[in-house]
């Protein structure tokens, strides 16, 4: 009983239910696509949204041993040993489901596992380092994932590497950008407590919101202009529409917290990166099956 307890609070930690925050990646590899593979697809969702990411977020959660709320867990428990195994169990299971889809899959899929272990190992804790951080993630969840997911789905290295894939791979780095610092901009107390240098930290939170806004609207700018450049007009119509929530949440919420800074909070944050996810996410697909 007491080790069904233990398991179930590892299990919480490897937050799962928060991989639907990186969801835009994956439907954006897609909708760039002329045809999808909905097996190998389905595959490659559950490969990365049950098994990679929460495997990255049970990792980096043994280590920080946060006190206070994290991305997902407003009140998150206690850390054990039974978090690193279910983190191993997780890692191997990752690679082997990917080897179903190809090799050069599941090579990428351990690369970038042991990417986001160094994100957080006491050894070379890359959250230290502001910008070498915020350019290893932005870059790993951005580019390299929309990269994976079109490798999953059957394409070859030359083939992604194409233009212009490889600027819409940039423009999901660009929207990393953005919102990466935003996850950061409540925790500075114990960023600062543990000796981390997080980008926001570094930024402040002025600094954060005019990165974060700056970053997203490179972001969006390149992708209007490649969707205009290959006269998918409807694509841009279709993305300014399913975006404009977020457009006017961030907004009042940079307005909101310069009279209060009680509201960069987790709740707000949280909140900010439901909208986004669920919005952009929203986009794609949408482009996906009008196209």
């Amino acid at each position: 009983m007491k080790h069904t307890k233990q398991y179930s609070s590892a299990l919480t930690l490897m937050r799962i239910p928060f991989s639907v925050y990186l969801m835009p990646v994956f439907w954006f590899a897609l909708s760039t696509l002329q045809q999808v593979d909905v097996w190998r697809a389905a595959m490659v969702f559950l490969i990365l949204h049950v098994f990679v990411y929460p495997a990255s977020n049970g990792y980096n959660s043994y280590y920080d041993r946060d006190e206070g709320s994290i991305g997902g867990l407003k009140n998150p428990p206690r850390v054990n040993r039974q978090l690193m195994h279910l983190v191993l169990l997780f890692d191997v299971c990752a690679v082997l489901l990917g080897l179903l889809l190809s090799p050069l899959f599941a090579c990428l899929v351990a690369l970038y596992l042991l990417i986001s272990k160094a994100y957080s190992y006491e050894g070379i804790r890359l959250k230290k380092h502001p910008v070498a951080s915020t350019f290893v993630v932005t870059f790993f969840q951005g580019a390299f994932t929309y990269a994976m997911v079109q490798v999953g789905v059957g394409l070859s290295l030359p083939q992604v590497l194409k233009t212009p894939n490889v600027w819409f791979a940039l423009v999901s780095t660009l929207f990393l950008c953005g919102s990466y610092p935003l996850t950061q901009i409540y925790q500075h107390e114990e960023d600062s407590r543990r000796g981390d240098r997080t980008l926001s930290l570094l930024l402040g939170i002025k600094g954060t919101y005019l990165f974060a806004a700056l970053s997203l609207l490179a972001g969006a700018a390149l992708l209007l202009w490649l969707y205009f450049a290959m006269n998918q007009m409807r694509s841009i119509f279709i993305f300014l529409t399913c975006t404009a929530p977020i457009l006017y949440f961030f907004t009042g919420w940079v307005l909101r917290a310069q009279h209060d800074l009680r509201v960069v909070n987790y709740e707000n944050t949280m909140r900010m990166n439901k909208i986004s996810s669920l919005c952009i996410s929203a986009a794609f697909v949408a482009i996906m099956l009008a196209n």
